[in-house]
């Protein structure tokens, strides 16, 4: 977590699936949770893909363009200003 999110704001979804419950990766999360933020979510939670919501962002703001993209330049545009 350190690596990818030097800047300390890394974020963990915990989802108590098998790998994230073992006594390994219990341990783990202990001795590091000052180093990200952990987030409990409910096991096999379908509110832990978040992507669906994700798109869903970009897919509003694709669609207020006026005009639309009418290339992918465009769509890619459209896209990386929505996730600014």
């Amino acid at each position: 977590m350190s690596v990818v999110h030097s800047d300390g704001l890394g974020q963990f979804q915990h989802d108590s699936a098998t790998p994230h419950a073992s006594r390994v990766a219990t341990k783990w999360l202990q001795e590091h949770s000052s180093d990200f933020r952990h987030f409990h979510w409910s096991p096999k939670s379908p509110d832990m893909n978040i992507i669906e919501d994700i798109w869903d962002a970009f897919l509003h703001v694709v669609e207020k363009k006026s005009p639309p993209p009418c290339t992918s330049m465009d769509l890619l545009a459209a896209l990386q200003y929505s996730w600014c």
